[in-house]
C-alpha cells in the first residue's frame, strides 16, 4: 500500500518519515523530492507525472509485498487522481502541520538566505490549502485541478462531500512537540493504517474507485 505524509514545506515530513522506518517492518521510505527538482519555473504537470511515477514505484513494492511510506507535497485529492492510483491495494494519507511561525523559523534556519518573505508567504498559503483540503474535498479543488495534467482522473473525488468515509486525511501537528512524540504518532497511524488494510477497513481499500 501507499502510505503518504502530505503537507507545505517546514512541518517536518520527510524528518518524521525516516524517524519511523524501523518501526515498519516491511516498508520502505521514500521522498518526493529525492529524483530531483527542475530549476524554477517548474513546468506546470511536473508534480501530477512525478505523483504518478511515485504510485507506480509504490506498486512495483506491493509485487513484492512492501508498503511504501513516502513524503511530499502532494494532497489527497492529486494522490486519488493519478492515473494508477486505483491498482494499489491501499491509500492512506496523513496531513503534516505547523503553525505558520514555526513554519517561518524552521525554513530560515534549514536554508539559510534562500527564501524572502514573499516565499515564506507563499508557503503558509499552501499550508492554509492543506489544511482545507484535507477536511473537505469541496474546499478549492481548481487549486491542484485547473491546469493539470491531461492524464489526471480528478473526477474520481471531486464530486464527494466532507462527509465521504473515502476522504479521510488526519491531521499530526508538529507545533512546539518533540520529533520523538510526532514519530511515535506517526508510527501509530500508519500501523494502525496496514492493520485496516489487512482485515478490509481501510477507507481507500481495494475497489475505492469503483
Amino acid at each position: 500500500m501507499l502510505l503518504k505524509l502530505t503537507g507545505s514545506s517546514g512541518a517536518g515530513k520527510t524528518t518524521l518519515s525516516f524517524a519511523v522506518a524501523g518501526r515498519l517492518p516491511g516498508t520502505v521510505v521514500h521522498e518526493f523530492d529525492e529524483v530531483g527538482v527542475p530549476d524554477p519555473p517548474i513546468p506546470p504537470h511536473w508534480r501530477n507525472e512525478m505523483t504518478e511515477h511515485w504510485v507506480r514505484r509504490a506498486l512495483e513494492y506491493q509485487d513484492r509485498g512492501v508498503d511504501l511510506l513516502l513524503s511530499g507535497n502532494s494532497p489527497l485529492g492529486e494522490i486519488l487522481a493519478a492515473p494508477s492510483a486505483p491498482l494499489l491495494d491501499g491509500i492512506a494519507v496523513c496531513l503534516i502541520d505547523v503553525a505558520d511561525d514555526d513554519r517561518r523559523t524552521r525554513l530560515a534556519a534549514r536554508d539559510p538566505g534562500r527564501w524572502d518573505e514573499v516565499a515564506l508567504d507563499a508557503f503558509c498559503g499552501w499550508a492554509a490549502w492543506h489544511r482545507e483540503h484535507a477536511r473537505d474535498p469541496r474546499y478549492r479543488p481548481d487549486v491542484i485541478v485547473d491546469g493539470g495534467w491531461p492524464a489526471m482522473a480528478w473526477h474520481r473525488w471531486t464530486g464527494w462531500a466532507s462527509d465521504d468515509p473515502r476522504w479521510q486525511s488526519p491531521v499530526i501537528d508538529t507545533t512546539g512537540r518533540s520529533s520523538q512524540a510526532c514519530a511515535e504518532e506517526v508510527a501509530a497511524w500508519a500501523a494502525a493504517q496496514r492493520e485496516a488494510l489487512r482485515d478490509g477497513r481501510l477507507a481507500l481499500g481495494r475497489g475505492w474507485a469503483e
